[in-house]
Parts: C-alpha cells; sequence; structure tokens
C-alpha cells in the first residue's frame, strides 16, 4: 500500500544544494514523467503546512529533517518523497495498463478516506498529537499534488484486491483466519527478568542446570518483580502491547526463559531482558478481532509490497541526481536512495591544508 512520505522542501536560496534548477525531468518511469517543477512546486508545498508535515513524518521513518538552507529537508527526506512517487507511478502505470482500471468518483472518494485514515492511524499509533486533522493535512495540498495522491491511493487498493494472497478484511474472513490461528491469540501470562551483563554467564549456567523460571527471577533479576518470581502480568489481544509481548515468546516452551535474551536499557544502563510465557487461555473472537485485524493487515501489505517490488525490478525508471539516486540495496531492495556523503576520516582537516608559517617574500 503506498503511504506518504515526508517532501522534499527547496530552499529559495539554497536550491543549488540539490542542484534543482534543472528543467529536466525530476522522475521518469516507464516513460510517465513528473518535472522538476512540478516536485518543487509539491515540496514548496509541505513546507507551509506543519500538519502536513506532521502526518507525513509519523507515515515514513525516513529523515526529515531541515536542511542547510531556509525551507529545505535533507537529502534523505528528498530520495524517500522521490521514491514514493516512483513507486506510485509504477503502480498506476501498471493498474491502467495492464488491468485496465480506472477509478470512478466512488472509489476516488474512499481512497481519499482511506488515505485519511491511514494518516490518522499513523498519529494514533505513535500517541503523537499532530496540530490538525488528517482531513486537513490534505486540505494543505495543491489541487494536483492532492488529486495525484488520491488517485495513487486508489490504484493501490485495486492492486491490494487482485493479489491473489489478499485475505479480504470482512468479519466473515477475520473469523476464518481465527479459527486456523486460535493459539495465536491467546491470552498470555508471562515472568520476566531483568540481568546486568555481569551476571548473565551465571544466569546462563542455572538455567541450563535446570533452574526454573521463578528461581532465575529471583536470584538474578533488578526488576521488582523478582520478589514474585518475575511475574509480570497477563496480556489480552486487545490490549495495544500485545504484538510485542506475544513477538517476545513466540516458539517458547511453557516456563522458560529464552537462551538469547533482549538488550534493553535499565534505569540508565544496558541490561539483559528474558521473557518466559508462564500460561495460556484462549480468548474469544470479540476480544482478539483487533488484533486478527492488524495481523490481516499486515499480511496483505507484505503481498502487496512484493508485488510493488518486482513491478519496480521491471520498470524503466530515471531519476534526476538532484532528488536522489536510483539503485539497488542489498537491505531495502530497489528505490531511490540519499546520496551517499564523504565520510570525515575520508576529508583532509583544515588544519592539513594551513601553512605552517607566513610565507617570507624577497
Amino acid at each position: 500500500m503506498r503511504r506518504l512520505v515526508a517532501l522534499f522542501v527547496i530552499a529559495l536560496l539554497g536550491a543549488g544544494l540539490y542542484g534543482l534548477t534543472s528543467t529536466s525531468s525530476g522522475i521518469s518511469v516507464n516513460h510517465v514523467t513528473v518535472s522538476s517543477s512540478t516536485l518543487r512546486s509539491e515540496l514548496a508545498t509541505i513546507a507551509k503546512s506543519p500538519t502536513l508535515q506532521c502526518y507525513i513524518a509519523l507515515l515514513d521513518p525516513s529523515n526529515f529533517a531541515n536542511g542547510a538552507g531556509g525551507d529545505s529537508m535533507n537529502a534523505t527526506g528528498a530520495a524517500a518523497w522521490t521514491n514514493l512517487r516512483v513507486e506510485g507511478i509504477a503502480i498506476d502505470n501498471y493498474v491502467t495498463k495492464t488491468l485496465k482500471y480506472v477509478p470512478n468518483a466512488n472509489e476516488l472518494a474512499t481512497a481519499k478516506s482511506s488515505l485519511e485514515g491511514e494518516m490518522t492511524q499513523a498519529a494514533t499509533s505513535a500517541s503523537k498529537s499532530c496540530p490538525g486533522s488528517s482531513v486537513q493535512a490534505l486540505d494543505a495540498m495543491t489541487n494536483e499534488m492532492r488529486q495525484a495522491e488520491i488517485e495513487s491511493q486508489a490504484t493501490s487498493l485495486y492492486l491490494v484486491s487482485k493479489v491473489k494472497s489478499t485475505i479480504p478484511l470482512t468479519t466473515a474472513s477475520m473469523k476464518k483466519y481465527y479459527a486456523q490461528h486460535t493459539s495465536q491469540y491467546d491470552r498470555l501470562c508471562i515472568s520476566v527478568a531483568v540481568v546486568a551483563p555481569s551476571e548473565m554467564s551465571a544466569f546462563a549456567s542455572a538455567q541450563n542446570a535446570g533452574a526454573n523460571v521463578a528461581t532465575l527471577a529471583k536470584n538474578f533479576s533488578q526488576d521488582a518483580s523478582a520478589a514474585s518470581g518475575g511475574a509480570y502480568g497477563c496480556y489480552s489481544p486487545s490490549e495495544t502491547s500485545y504484538t510485542s509481548v506475544r513477538a517476545d515468546v513466540a516458539g517458547l516452551a511453557p516456563d522458560t526463559f529464552p537462551a538469547t535474551p533482549i538488550s534493553i536499557s535499565y534505569n540508565g544502563t544496558t541490561a539483559a531482558l528474558y521473557v518466559a510465557v508462564t500460561s495460556r487461555s484462549v480468548t474469544p473472537f470479540t476480544s482478539a478481532a483487533q488484533a486478527v485485524l492488524t495481523d490481516l493487515e499486515n499480511l496483505n501489505a507484505a503481498s502487496a509490497s512484493n508485488l510493488k517490488n518486482t513491478l519496480l525490478y521491471r520498470a524503466a525508471v530515471h531519476v534526476d541526481p538532484s532528488f536522489g539516486q536510483w539503485g539497488i540495496s542489498q537491505t531495502a531492495g530497489v528505490g531511490v536512495f540519499a546520496p551517499a556523503t564523504p565520510a570525515k576520516s575520508d576529508v583532509t582537516g583544515v588544519a592539513q591544508l594551513t601553512a605552517p608559517g607566513s610565507p617570507t617574500y624577497k
């Protein structure tokens, strides 16, 4: 699913920093182009709206800090926005030409609501209060910019619906998935041990010798729960922390701490967190519904992402170097990346360029 990312705002006086005075096309994807002037117009729009800035930053983890010039954003933000524009065009091109789909007025209205919903959900998940609503964020865009984003959202939604592995987000489908994966939504009661690095070796030796969870927590944990054998609480699928708790105990046998802990900061120092599940109990679908919905959304997003990456690998893409570099990363796959800058250690220092003394002329 496409998501908005922070826009790269061009400095009025410092545009030369990224070479944005070029009149060439900013990006071209399968012969569909967006000019540099259009991109500059879109990017400049974001500088004037703190509300739009806030929601965009929530939807993308890239660094959108200010650049060196006034009303500018750093190269990472520029590349992130450009990458989203490339993705959107590639999806639009495929959906319109191959699937012969053009969204109608009702579908565009649905896409607008979907985009606003993604923004609102991102703010809620991050417990972030933006200076305005998601509706106001879209209203802050220029008409052309807003239309492009809504149309891209519509084609993305359509593409997701056509992926064979996509699971419809209906009550019937959710109940079916829940019935097939009931154990993934058990109510989990856990115990923890927060162990200092200096005690990890002794903790492991005691664990290998057969010490149980309660004994290990009482003897080694720095947490207050040590007094009760590490008992920390119980979590149901309806709670916001459930997903992370479930991930921490995935694959573990009951009443067993993992061999490899989680590194955490505890009271200002580094410590090892061991988590064990001590009991499980089945929860009804009504209590697990939100967690099921989140899981299905993630599964659908992963399927759509795989298809999106395939489209990008096959696309003919040109990116003006002013906005980023098109290439392949071992971790992120194909996309637009911020230009690399030399490390400080590779740059000759000012002191090395200074003469040891004033020259003498005769």
